[in-house]
């Protein structure tokens, strides 16, 4: 492995990866735990895998949708719907930077096998990660999220950014939107 490097997500850096303007994606305005309203406080302002606490919250394991994905030299980034597996409604979109040079290989290619969850194959590999919250978004969908979502026209949602520290390495850079139910 390569030595450690502070990183810290950058929203529009995640964004740029898929879109080439934010404005594509949604409006983002940063706010605080306080200002989160239920029941979107209780999905993120945590420091905790998005993988258990969605499962957790709707009451059932979840399935990852990989919309598309990236490789950039040791980076894999990708676009992603978690869905519940009780109905197959979607959860979650985000979007997740990995450093594959921070993560041993068969949990590295587990990942980009894009059959399960990110967080659980952390898990299920017992990698030694600290989950740590970066910022908490007020996001007014753009068109595609709203429709990946299922959300109304005026229906807003939020999220976070979020960085998964790895064996003591930044490994994971996520932009993580959640529905209200």
């Amino acid at each position: 492995m390569k030595p450690s490097r502070h990183t810290m997500p950058e929203l529009s850096q995640l964004i740029a990866l898929f879109y080439d303007k934010p404005e594509e994606l949604g409006q983002f305005e940063e706010v605080s735990a306080q200002q989160t309203p239920a029941p979107f406080h209780q999905l993120l302002a945590h420091n905790e895998h998005m993988t258990v606490t969605v499962e957790k919250f709707h009451g059932c394991s979840v399935d990852v949708k990989v919309l598309q994905k990236r490789t950039e030299g040791q980076y894999y980034s990708r676009k992603i719907l978690l869905t519940r597996q009780s109905d197959g409604k979607v959860v979650q979109y985000g979007i997740v930077r990995l450093n594959c040079d921070f993560l041993d290989e068969e949990p590295a290619n587990e990942i980009k096998s894009e059959r399960i969850p990110l967080g659980r194959v952390l898990i299920e590999h017992n990698v030694l990660r600290e989950v740590q919250l970066t910022c908490l978004w007020h996001i007014q969908p753009a068109r595609e999220l709203r429709e990946l979502m299922g959300l109304e026209p005026n229906e807003t949602v939020y999220g976070r950014t979020a960085l998964i520290y790895c064996n003591g390495e930044p490994a994971v850079e996520l932009l993580e939107i959640v529905t209200r139910d």
